[in-house]
């Protein structure tokens, strides 16, 4: 995860036999970048050996979806790469700006 102050955080897949406890590279790496202080993403690299290069899960879609539109590169071990936008890969995305439109109150403004 590259934050927009140049700073990288890293993840790692934690599987668990009961498949709902698993955690995703992608969320640790945010979660790792948010106990720091860093909310403002440029972009996120996905590394697996899967051929063609995965794609974010759909939980790790959301959580991406939380934190704006940017640059996911695909890669795997073989060097295949592919690039979307969070947006892309999310499109219509339960974000923030919903939450605030339900509320009432217009995107980036509160009450």
């Amino acid at each position: 995860m590259l934050t927009s102050d140049g700073r990288v955080f890293m993840g790692c897949n934690v599987e668990n036999a009961s498949y709902g406890l698993s955690v995703c590279a992608e969320r640790h790496a945010i979660a790792a970048a948010v106990a720091a202080g860093c909310s403002d993403f440029e972009g996120i690299a996905v590394v697996t050996q899967s051929v063609p290069p995965a794609a974010p899960c759909g939980a790790c879609r959301q959580v991406l979806a939380e934190f704006g539109d940017f640059p996911v590169i695909m890669a795997n071990l073989e060097g295949d790469q592919r690039t979307a936008t969070v947006r892309d890969l999310l499109p219509l995305a339960f974000d923030p700006a919903v939450l605030e439109a339900a509320s009432g109150n217009e995107p980036g403004r509160t009450s």
